[in-house]
């Protein structure tokens, strides 16, 4: 693809104008954050983190929250910042993996933006989260297992978002933008030509 072709590509992609919050939602490892980053860049609107707005309230990571205050305090702490994002400006809010689980949560999204689940298969999430450290459910004796075991429990909840959007090993973010992109032209109560 030349310059000019890549041009057209960005000035259609200019041309949408978001209505509603796009709300990344998935497993730990599916990509929402870098996703999230390249879907707002390419959309000009603002990127959201529901994880970091907790931090930044906090001033405490979520594993020192998890283990200081326990998972039901940040649960309540995580709907309120889910709720006060998606009444600001329309932008791309990615949440934390647990965030869709709770049916608070996910009322709020479908009723006042719209869920876009990043559906990566399960070898995929453990190759990007086993070497690091900063999940907190993840910190067990078989990381692996407790792994396959969050993901059997969540994918028929993730299942009911709005729109399903896969995700595969070396797909650019680049890439995965653009296919969030394409699921929500579908939907014209979402984005509109400019």
């Amino acid at each position: 693809m030349d310059g000019r072709d890549t041009r057209v590509q960005d000035n259609s992609v200019q041309a949408l104008k978001l209505k509603k919050t796009v709300v990344l939602v998935g497993m730990m490892g599916a990509g929402k954050t870098a996703v999230g980053k390249a879907l707002a860049q390419a959309l000009n609107v603002p990127f959201r983190d529901s994880d970091a707005e907790i931090e930044i309230a906090a001033a405490r990571s979520i594993a020192e929250i998890f283990e200081r205050d326990g998972e039901a305090f940040f649960r309540r702490k995580e709907a309120q910042v889910i709720s006060r994002l998606l009444d600001g400006t329309p932008s791309v809010l990615s949440t934390g993996g647990g965030a869709y689980m709770q049916e608070a949560n996910r009322t709020a999204i479908t009723d006042r933006g719209v869920a876009v689940w990043l559906d990566a298969p399960l070898n995929v999430l453990w190759n990007r989260v086993r070497h690091k450290d900063t999940r907190p459910l993840l910190r067990t004796d078989n990381p692996k297992e407790t792994l396959r075991e969050i993901y059997e429990a969540r994918v028929p909840v993730y299942a009911l978002a709005d729109i399903a959007v896969p995700s595969e090993q070396g797909k650019t973010v680049e890439g995965m933008a653009q296919r969030v992109i394409e699921a929500l032209k579908a939907r014209d109560d979402v984005l509109k030509e400019g």
